[in-house]
């Protein structure tokens, strides 16, 4: 017979550690409920958890210095967070941390359960899928909670490991760049440079010397010599945003730089030898743009080894609430005022907001 999956409860408030205990023991879990971290600590080597719920807030060791403490010990063990409304930004923190997600008080039994399932599969996952406080740095930048985004990064993850290009599908918005850094923060590559380009803002003569470089007197205006972007993000990442804007006559070019690894600055007969790993990105859908010959099917799927969409913010609504608090929290500080916070019926209202624009 199959064992049940165990969680340990930890809360100071005695009347939901008891709901809380009755809900998940309903819904086939074993649970052991304690009042503080320090008791938590104690039962941890007997009960063995696959799953950690602590109240964010409490007298004496409190949830994130017990997330710590268990870091040390379990670093496996995933942590869910319970959170008051006023206390969400401390939450988010968290999540950015390697706290596998948090619930907004009250919840339902549904979202509970909802969670805790995700949470029992993520622990039963190999080691190497997993983020540590130190580990998740390189999606400090990336603020969700949704299992829409959550399956999202597990697979960016998954792919930062490699060195394959990667191709970034969504709308506008979405922050496509965002997640190009963190694909290169989250790689071997990530001491070396990253560097972006948007395809869309030059002609393609410009956009020839922007990425390849020029020798001085290579056409007019060119007074001296220019280094491109390939030779500028040399041993790191080179993210080409907008590459369906790309000029149809320069793909043949970048598609040569891609297949020998080497460029040619504009007016030189040298080639350079670069070593790059590329991550581009479209809100266009190029594989008709391919069918109509505007762009090369042999270079879309150059770039495209690994593709990854982004949803739009009308798919990932459970993270307006964590973006409205951080960009909340990001203009008080840059006008110098008193943090504040948006009430439950305005969180509702931007929630159900169509966001035809995204973020």
């Amino acid at each position: 017979m199959t064992s049940k999956p165990r969680i340990l409860l930890v809360d100071d408030d005695s009347s939901l550690l008891r709901l809380l205990s009755i809900r998940l023991t309903k819904g086939g879990y074993e649970v052991d409920a304690v009042e503080n971290a320090e008791q938590a600590l104690g039962h941890l080597p007997a009960f063995r958890p696959h799953l950690v719920i602590t109240d964010l807030q409490m007298e004496g060791m409190d949830g994130m210095e017990l997330f710590n403490a268990l870091q040390q010990s379990n670093p496996s063990l995933p942590v869910m967070i319970l959170t008051a409304h006023g206390t969400i930004p401390d939450a988010v923190a968290a999540t950015q941390r390697g706290v596998f997600t948090y619930l907004t008080k009250p919840f339902d039994s549904r979202e509970l359960l909802e969670s805790v399932e995700k949470a029992i599969e993520f622990s039963g996952q190999p080691q190497k899928t997993k983020l540590s406080s130190q580990d998740g740095l390189w999606r400090k930048n990336i603020i969700s909670r949704s299992a829409t985004m959550r399956e999202l990064l597990a697979e960016t993850e998954r792919v930062a490991a490699t060195d394959v290009s990667v191709f970034i599908q969504s709308e506008s918005g979405t922050g496509k760049e965002l997640l190009a850094k963190a694909i290169h923060e989250a790689g071997k590559r990530k001491d070396q440079p990253f560097v972006p380009v948007n395809c869309s803002a030059f002609p393609e003569q410009l956009l020839e010397s922007e990425l390849f470089g020029h020798k001085k007197g290579a056409f007019t205006g060119a007074s001296s010599e220019h280094y491109g972007l390939f030779q500028a993000a040399h041993g790191g990442t080179l993210f080409l945003d907008e590459i369906g804007e790309m000029p149809i006559g320069f793909q043949a070019k970048l598609l040569r730089a891609l297949q020998e690894n080497e460029v040619r600055p504009v007016g030189s007969t040298q080639a350079v030898r670069v070593d790059v790993r590329i991550i581009s990105a479209t809100n266009q859908n190029l594989e008709k743009s391919v069918d109509a010959g505007t762009f090369r099917a042999d270079l879309y799927y150059r770039l495209n080894v690994v593709m990854l969409e982004l949803p739009s913010l009308s798919q990932r609504r459970e993270d307006i609430p964590l973006l409205v608090e951080q960009f909340l929290d990001d203009t008080c500080e840059r006008v110098g005022q008193t943090r504040r916070k948006f009430s439950h019926e305005a969180i509702d209202q931007l929630i159900s907001a169509p966001w035809p624009g995204n973020v």
